[in-house]
């Protein structure tokens, strides 16, 4: 028998964070989260995406363990200023039993009857900063920090359950080999000439601050026009300045800005973390923030994890600018691979940007759809 509780105390909230290290214990391409971030960005009081949205996380048993767990979500602002009658499911784990699916995925579909809402989709978070898409090829390629892994038989089970493919995102990576200086250095003069821009480039943390809340919003506006989009509110930079910017190398973040200063194109990179969070087991102490300290400063390895360029700047060839000065960073560091984080199929725009790269598809994952 298979029965389902809310987890809605602090305790259930720890097993409902902690079951997928057993699921995925010892598997050498889960990368798990750490356990006070993610019930942190559970907490109501702590994280602002509960003053648009609700959620409710669910864990499965079956003879007294745990076998699978659910948070169903409702964007507000998705649901009344985009018309788009979802409800979402996301921080989804389950054995390899349908029926647990069934059971967990059942209560889903119940908070988007309670609401009038029209159909599921999953899995995926709060917002677009958060991890989206279940995996469906590249199970043997590690996963990140910020993407979930899973078992192949996920993607079985949402299809016997009679959901469909919503929408298909791509992870691709390249050697920095690849990054031939001649794609960029003849026509980077011509358009920072042309245009009247500049780079900004940072050795502190402290000095980006004042430019992060400009970031943001040129964020909503470049990628305003995707179908699944929803815009961060200025609660949320704020949440997203303290949680995620001093956590990245600065020289890492790269902006462009016009003659008004003005920022017209920003781009985030990351280190690799993934083996350093392996390593640290879900825990900062005693040893988990030595094993990330080590991984900022030493990783051979970077994930692209956001690039936002004005829509009128776009296709002006502003993005060379960035390219260059990361090869100036990377060349600097030793980079050896450049990894990009999950980005729609159809976003065209954002895969022209790389073909001289050669990049090459790893990993493929998607959203999944069943209407109520």
């Amino acid at each position: 028998m298979i029965t389902i509780i809310e987890a809605n105390t602090k305790a259930l909230l720890k097993e409902y964070v902690t079951f997928p290290f057993s699921l995925y214990k010892d598997h050498p391409y889960w990368v798990p989260p750490l356990i006070q971030d993610e019930l942190e960005g559970f907490d109501k009081t702590k994280n602002p995406a509960f003053e648009n949205a609700e959620a409710t996380f669910y864990l499965a048993y079956q003879n007294n363990k745990i076998v699978g767990r659910i948070a169903a979500i409702i964007n507000w602002d998705e649901v009344n200023h985009q018309q788009k009658k979802k409800v979402r499911f996301g921080w989804w784990d389950v054995i390899d039993d349908l029926e647990v699916t069934r059971a967990l995925l059942e209560k889903v579909k119940e908070l988007g009857q309670k609401n009038n809402l029209e159909y599921i989709e999953g899995p995926m978070g709060f917002s677009n900063l958060d991890k989206v898409g279940v995996v469906t090829e590249g199970f043997n390629e590690i996963g990140s920090m910020i993407t979930w892994y899973n078992h192949p038989y996920y993607k079985e089970h949402l299809e016997q359950l009679g959901y469909v493919k919503e929408k298909e995102y791509l992870e691709n990576k390249f050697p920095f080999a690849n990054v031939k200086p001649e794609y960029f250095e003849k026509i980077v003069p011509l358009i920072k000439k042309r245009y009247q821009l500049r780079e900004l480039n940072f050795t502190k943390t402290k000095d980006i601050m004042p430019h992060v809340d400009k970031m943001f919003d040129l964020f909503n506006k470049s990628y305003a026009s995707l179908s699944s989009f929803v815009a961060i509110t200025d609660v949320q930079k704020e949440y997203f300045k303290k949680k995620y910017i001093s956590f990245i190398n600065p020289e890492y973040i790269k902006f462009v800005m016009d003659k008004d200063d003005e920022m017209v194109a920003f781009s985030i990179v990351m280190p690799s973390f993934s083996r350093a969070l392996q390593k640290a087991k879900g825990k900062l102490f005693p040893f988990g923030f030595y094993h990330l300290l080590k991984a900022k400063k030493e990783s051979k390895e970077v994930l692209f994890y956001l690039i936002g360029v004005a829509p009128e700047y776009q296709s002006k060839g502003v993005t060379a600018i960035i390219f260059e000065e990361y090869y100036n960073t990377f060349t600097e560091k030793g980079i050896l691979e450049c990894i990009r984080t999950p980005e729609l199929e159809d976003n065209i725009a954002i895969h022209q940007l790389w073909k001289h790269f050669d990049p090459v598809t790893f990993r493929r994952r998607r959203t999944y759809r069943k209407e109520i």
